[in-house]
């Protein structure tokens, strides 16, 4: 069975938190070089991956972020280095609010969104899931071509015929199934932008191929936002860089929280 969280490597902390509908190995590309730097520790959040749902949990950002401030003080992680990826980077800028995050890098964060561009981020994740739940065998049929996965990923990936065939389809496997989707879900109507934390080390990195939060609009209300992090747009990328540059996004993460530090 898949463990719920990843934990490996040796050095300061860092902690990877996946999107809505997602799970912990989004980040496989880039757990192998962290690991030479930090000690890693990538959450399936509740509700998603092999997480069970909580039903007693607060939903959204706000309950997300509450349980992983649990999880960090459960296993004595002090100020921690957090890595988030769209709703996963909403919930690090949350923590570093909170003063609980020692530094973040943030990958495509919701909530610095219009009401049409929220809708059209729900929609495009919500019609995935419809079509992993109702379609499992041909999906993963066509994700094992090139023309599948170009055609099938375009939306989240940059590059989308890099994506390994297996993980894409254990990934929306994982997103067919996961119990959190619908409430998590409904809470982004009310998710506005979280305030910015000026005394955390934060980046916050946009692909410029990213359909799901289209980075022109959005990362440009990030920096009138949180004028102090540091914005980078990421070429020839996607919603999820991870597969598309690796090495890009772990240079970022490494400059973010340089490994010396604690």
């Amino acid at each position: 069975m898949t463990a719920a969280v990843h934990v490996g490597g040796a050095g300061p902390d860092i902690v990877l938190l996946h999107g809505l509908g997602s799970r912990w190995q989004i980040f496989t590309p880039l757990i192998g070089a962290l690991e030479q730097h930090y000690r890693v520790h990538a959450f399936d959040l509740p509700g998603f991956g092999a997480q069970p749902y909580q039903p007693s949990l607060r939903p959204g950002i706000a309950g997300l972020a509450d349980w992983v401030s649990a999880q960090l003080q459960t296993r004595g992680i002090l100020s921690p280095h957090i890595v988030g990826s769209s709703m996963g980077a909403a919930i690090a800028l949350e923590l570093a609010r909170r003063g609980i995050a020692g530094s973040v890098t943030a990958f495509a964060p919701i909530g610095f969104w219009n009401a049409a561009e929220r809708r059209w981020c729900v929609g495009v994740l919500s019609v995935l899931r419809i079509a992993a739940r109702a379609l499992p065998r041909m999906l993963g049929l066509t994700l094992h071509t090139r023309a599948g996965r170009a055609l099938l990923l375009f939306p989240l990936f940059g590059r989308p015929t890099h994506v390994d065939p297996q993980a894409a389809i254990a990934d929306l496997a994982a997103l067919a199934v996961s119990d959190g989707f619908t409430a998590a879900r409904a809470t982004f109507r009310t998710q506005h932008t979280i305030p910015a934390a000026d005394d955390v080390p934060t980046t916050i990195a946009w692909g410029r191929r990213d359909l799901v939060l289209p980075a022109r609009t959005q990362s440009r209300r990030a920096r009138r936002v949180w004028g102090s992090a540091h914005h980078v747009l990421l070429e020839r990328c996607g919603h999820l860089p991870f597969s598309d540059a690796p090495e890009r996004c772990v240079a970022l993460i490494l400059a973010t929280h340089p490994p010396t530090t604690k």
